[in-house]
């Protein structure tokens, strides 16, 4: 292993109804929590998302409404999901944008707390992009020189992931061997929110998105508290409102 652990890394991978954070459902997850000494541990689990899955998203993953009728509800996995990934850094390919926000989207739905503020976050697809813009497929080749078989399978593209991780590693010494340094190297930003509607920018939340993009939430939310109301009726993801309604608490409470 290139990789130097502090804590286990899990490495996510969904197949979904969609992509729209706010409605589509998970219907297959498969998790590889790598841990510091080497080893790995393997979840991987169909979902009823108690909706129809679209027949042009079952040509792609190939998981039919008949193949999740009679398998657990999200919810009913949630707290061995949620108790796999404890203490965990994060990882996977596109999740900094899909897999993590759409799991942070479950979780909440099944009114459970899922805390990112401490966990460090990598995202191999960006690591890729960055070094030989190509798609998983290619990734595995080009640093492992081996085929993808079975891609688009959940705990298939979840250990994909971490082989092709591990293989950057070891052929970039500008990422160095520690979670924090491959961050540094890749300078990912520093989210609020799944869906990056706010980042942090020197220890403040800013918008990241709309008219005020670029300004403080909390400046924002005091001269313009309608604009709290209009975010908390739109469509927009859980855990978007969930941050905007931390921020505009916090806004209240400094303000009196």
């Amino acid at each position: 292993m290139n990789i130097q652990l502090i804590r286990p890394l899990a490495f996510l991978d969904l197949e979904t109804t969609g992509v729209n954070l706010a409605s589509d459902r998970i219907v297959e997850l498969a998790i590889v929590k790598v841990m510091p000494d080497g080893s790995e541990v393997r979840m991987r689990r169909l979902v009823n998302p108690q909706m129809k899955i679209p027949a042009e998203v079952s040509a792609i993953h190939g998981i039919t409404d008949e193949m999740v009728k009679d398998a657990p509800t999200f919810r009913d996995i949630a707290s061995d999901v949620l108790s796999t990934i404890e203490n965990c850094d994060l990882a996977g390919y596109n999740s900094n944008r899909f897999d993590w926000p759409m799991m942070m989207e479950e979780f909440l739905r099944c009114g459970l707390r899922f805390e990112i503020a401490d966990r460090k976050m990598i995202d191999v697809q960006r690591i890729f992009h960055i070094m030989e813009p190509r798609t998983l497929s290619a990734a595995l080749r080009f640093y492992c020189n081996e085929e993808l078989v079975d891609a688009h399978s959940a705990e298939a593209d979840a250990f994909a992931t971490w082989k092709v991780f591990d293989a950057q590693i070891a052929r970039y010494g500008k990422l160095g061997n520690t979670i924090e340094s491959v961050n540094q190297a890749i300078g990912e930003e520093q989210i609020v929110d799944f869906a990056r509607r706010f980042l942090m920018e020197k220890g403040v939340e800013i918008f990241n998105f709309g008219k005020h993009k670029g300004r403080p939430v909390a400046e924002v939310l005091r001269s313009e508290p309608q604009y709290y109301d209009w975010m908390m009726k739109g469509d927009f993801p859980m855990h978007t409102k969930q941050k905007l309604s931390e921020i505009f608490n916090s806004t209240i409470k400094r303000k009196y």
